[in-house]
C-alpha cells in the first residue's frame, strides 16, 4: 500500500468500530441510501425551532421564532451526489442556528444516477435564488447569506458560489466549504493515497459517484468546480479537510487558487482527519476543534457584513 498519512487515533478507534458496510457501487447503492439519511424529527425534538416545508424548490427552513434580519445558512448535504436528503449532517448548521441565531434553509436536490450533469448544482442555484427572493418573509438579512455545505454538498455549494458570480445572481457573503468533493479527475497525491479504508470515502466510491453525476462530453466547472479557470471575485471561503482522506490534495488546491486570484479563503487541514470526521464522530477531539474553529470563522464573518 502507497505511503499515507496516519489516521487520529481516536478516529482509527472508532472507525474501526463501525458495522461493516459493502463497498458503493451500482449493485448496492439502494442499499446504502437509507444510512445516508438522518431522521430531523428527533433532533428537533424540544428545541425552539420554527420549521417550514417548501414544496417547489425542495427546501425546508429552520430558524428561532420570529427573527428579523437574521442571517442565512443555505445548507446542501454530502451523500457522494448519489445518497442524502436535505436533514443529513443537519446537526451541523443546526449549531449555526443555536449559536448565531441564523436561519438554516436546507434543499433537497435531485440525486445520480437518476438525474445527472448540471441538474444538481442547477437545483441548488434556484433554492439560493428562493431564498433572496423570499429574504423578507423568511426574516432574513439578504446581505449575510451563506452557502455552505458538507463533501459532494460543499462542491454543490462551491458550484452554486461560481453561478452567483457568473450570471449576477444572489449576493453570497461568504462560503464554507467542509471536505469539499471539488475535481472530478480524481487523480490526486490523496485520492491515490486513500484508495482503499478505513474511511468511509475511498477513491472507488469516489469514482463512482463522479460516473453517476458526469454525462458525455465536456464536463462543466459548474459541477467540478476545480475546472473553473477563473477564481476571482468569489465572497470570502472557509476550507477544511481531513489530511488522511481522498479530498485532501483538491481542496489544498482550491484555496491556494483563490489566494492566487487575490481572494480571501481561510484553509484548515486537520491532522489525522478521515473524510467527514465530525458528521460521523462529533464528540472526537479533533471533531470538536474542527466545528468550534468553523463557528469562530462564522461568527467573525457575519459580524463583519452585519
Amino acid at each position: 500500500m502507497r505511503t499515507r498519512p496516519p489516521y487520529d487515533p481516536e478516529l482509527r478507534t472508532l472507525l474501526a468500530a463501525l458495522p461493516p458496510l459493502p463497498a458503493l457501487g451500482p449493485d448496492t447503492l439502494a442499499q446504502l441510501r437509507p444510512y445516508a439519511s438522518t431522521a430531523v424529527d428527533r433532533l428537533l425534538e424540544g428545541r425552539p425551532i420554527s420549521r417550514r416545508d417548501v414544496p417547489a424548490p425542495r427546501l425546508t427552513v429552520l430558524g428561532p421564532p420570529d427573527v428579523t434580519a437574521a442571517p442565512c445558512v443555505y445548507w446542501i448535504h454530502g451523500g457522494g451526489m448519489v445518497m442524502g436528503d436535505r436533514f443529513s449532517q443537519i446537526d451541523i448548521p443546526l449549531g449555526w442556528l443555536e449559536a448565531l441565531g441564523a436561519v438554516v434553509v436546507t434543499v433537497d436536490y435531485r440525486l445520480a444516477p437518476e438525474a445527472r450533469g448540471t441538474t444538481l448544482v442547477e437545483d441548488c442555484y434556484e433554492g439560493l435564488c428562493w431564498v433572496a427572493a423570499h429574504a423578507a418573509e423568511l426574516g432574513v438579512d439578504p446581505g449575510r447569506i451563506v452557502v455552505a455545505g458538507a463533501s459532494a454538498g460543499g462542491g454543490l455549494a462551491a458550484g452554486v458560489t461560481l453561478l452567483a458570480r457568473d450570471r449576477g445572481g444572489p449576493a453570497i457573503a461568504a462560503q464554507l466549504l467542509i471536505g469539499p468533493m471539488l475535481d472530478h479527475r480524481n487523480d490526486s497525491a490523496s485520492s491515490r493515497q486513500f484508495a482503499a479504508g478505513p474511511g468511509v470515502w475511498t477513491r472507488a466510491a469516489n469514482e463512482f459517484g463522479w460516473r453517476s453525476v458526469l454525462e458525455d462530453g465536456p464536463v462543466s466547472p459548474y459541477v467540478s468546480p476545480a475546472l473553473t479557470a477563473d477564481l476571482s471575485g468569489l465572497p470570502t471561503t472557509y476550507i477544511d479537510a481531513g489530511s488522511a482522506e481522498v479530498f485532501r490534495d483538491e481542496d489544498v488546491a482550491y484555496a491556494t487558487r483563490i489566494w492566487a486570484a487575490g481572494g480571501q479563503a481561510e484553509l484548515h487541514v486537520w491532522a489525522g482527519g478521515c473524510h467527514g470526521f465530525d458528521a460521523l464522530f462529533p464528540r472526537a477531539t479533533v471533531s470538536a476543534a474542527a466545528r468550534r474553529t468553523r463557528e469562530g470563522w462564522l461568527r467573525r464573518v457575519l459580524k463583519e457584513v452585519s
